[in-house]
């Protein structure tokens, strides 16, 4: 193990809690699932970009069936958001902002694990965006919606951003906790930015805001 390899499982953990209680969220506001349903798409929310990571990495069994941590943190973000779902399945806002967190954190441990492995940067940057929107877009194609990676420009975009940024902070010899924190924040806030004022991608024309309504569920 490396050095930076407790830094990398700490946010992971973080990352798999976030995105365990989002997927929960969303399996109870939007699809209405009962609790096998909830605490299924939690987890695989949770897990789902790391265990393709490791597999494209070649680093198996993923981290997830060596560690019981990670089962253990998503099984409880999901816990926690089918315990409280009366008061948390109208709110939005949480959904989102813990959709943001599991995509800084696993966009930074994507891309450093990538890196730590030998890849180039622009592989690890491309894994590490890989990362940060596998779960979410399991989550999405299982309750039936559009991913949030192909319908909202300010999402696969973040993502990016704070791979690169974990990527040449790696390759100049910087990275450290700082630097993931850093490069996290700045993800969190660009995709929170996006959502509050419903910024996107360029579309082809006539299509500006046709599949805005229903992404939105």
């Amino acid at each position: 193990m490396s050095d930076e390899s407790p830094l990398l499982l700490v946010l992971d953990l973080i990352g798999a809690f976030a995105f365990g209680l989002n997927g929960a969220l969303t399996a109870v506001r939007v699809a209405r699932l009962d609790i096998v349903g909830v605490i299924t798409l939690g987890m695989i929310t949770a897990l789902g970009g790391g265990i393709i990571r490791d597999i494209l990495l070649d680093d198996l069994p993923p981290a997830t069936f060596l560690d019981w941590h990670y089962l253990a943190v998503a099984a409880a973000g999901a816990l926690i958001a089918f315990a409280f779902s009366v008061r948390l399945h109208r709110l939005a806002v949480p959904i989102e902002v813990l959709d943001a967190v599991g995509l800084s954190v696993f966009a930074v441990t994507g891309a450093s694990k990538a890196m730590e492995f030998g890849l180039g940067p622009v592989q690890s940057v491309i894994l590490g965006v890989i990362t940060a929107v596998g779960g979410g877009t399991i989550r999405d194609v299982l309750v039936g919606r559009v991913p949030s990676v192909m319908r909202e420009g300010l999402y696969a975009i973040p993502a990016l951003v704070a791979a690169a940024l974990t990527v040449t902070a790696i390759a100049i010899g910087l990275y450290g906790l700082p630097a993931a924190l850093i490069a996290a924040a700045i993800c969190f806030l660009i995709r929170l930015i996006g959502v509050r004022f419903n910024l996107n991608a360029p579309r082809p024309p006539g299509t500006q805001g046709a599949t805005d309504a229903p992404g939105r569920q």
